[in-house]
């Protein structure tokens, strides 16, 4: 078994330790479980850093060009932007949502591995991990909106119904998970658009052009537009609460199909059997 696989395997025990942890946490309310499981979240990407340093040493270049790799950067960027979030709202009730998220992802990663191939030649540029990177951390800064939209729509609903779970209580007010929306939507969207538009100079250094409407490059802009007229509603018109809540979940979702649908079901420059070398 080689020290990638052996990594890999540690952060994902790590992971699904802080999830276990976190809903404990909600469920009997321990309070030591929630801190338990952030430092066991903090150990996590410490192993996952190493993981993927290795992996960049071993091969020269940044190893998220497949598919393995792409799921295995999604968890880490979540993980570290969640962490960076709990450290503002101290909300352990989130690592519930946050952190089986990222062990799924993990876990498709984990049935994806395969041995990495020589790097098409199209990704060797330094442009190849500013894109991804910024994209990625877009991605991540959405899942917690994705999250925080998720907790709204369940709360509003107990309080309508006045049918009270044990979740209840542990979830925060209506207005905090309001905040945490705005907050991941306002630093996700300008991390997208720089995705894009970093993405756009690396394709016209390669193929002339800025924009080819590949399948990706249309969804993205898709996806864009979707959190561009959540941004707006929010500033100009005042959207917040159920409505934002639900923007952000079908804008999650649009993302997803952007980020996994489009590579594995359509067919163009994007797709990971288009990156293999």
């Amino acid at each position: 078994m080689t020290t990638h696989i052996i990594l890999f395997k540690v952060t994902l025990i790590a992971y699904f330790i802080a999830t276990a942890l976190y809903l404990v946490n909600v469920v009997v309310r321990h309070e030591k479980s929630g801190r338990f499981a952030r430092w066991a979240l903090f150990g996590g990407i410490a192993v996952h850093f190493v993981n993927m340093s290795l992996r960049y040493y071993e091969v020269r270049y940044t190893p998220i060009a497949d598919l393995h790799g792409s799921l295995s950067f999604f968890a880490l960027c979540m993980i570290v932007l969640f962490l960076l979030f709990d450290m503002r709202y101290r909300l352990p009730v989130m690592g519930a949502f946050i952190s089986p998220l990222a062990v799924v992802l993990m876990i498709f990663a984990g049935i994806s591995h395969k041995p990495l191939l020589e790097l098409n030649p199209v990704l060797d540029s330094w442009w190849f991990p500013v894109h991804v990177t910024f994209a990625f951390l877009g991605n991540a800064a959405f899942s917690l909106a994705f999250c925080a939209g998720v907790m709204y729509l369940l709360q509003d609903k107990m309080l309508k119904s006045k049918r009270f779970s044990g979740l209840y209580y542990r979830l925060p007010s209506l207005a905090t998970l309001d905040s945490i929306n705005n907050s991941s939507l306002t630093l996700g969207f300008p991390l997208m658009t720089m995705g894009i538009i970093s993405g756009a100079i690396w394709a016209e250094s390669v193929w002339g052009t800025y924009w080819s409407w590949d399948p990706k490059e249309t969804w993205a802009l898709i996806t864009w537009f979707l959190y561009a007229a959540l941004l707006h509603g929010r500033l100009s018109i005042g959207w917040r609460g159920k409505r934002a809540a639900i923007f952000a979940i079908i804008g999650f979702l649009c993302l997803l199909f952007t980020f996994l649908g489009v590579n594995l079901l359509l067919t163009g420059q994007h797709t990971f059997d288009a990156l293999k070398g």
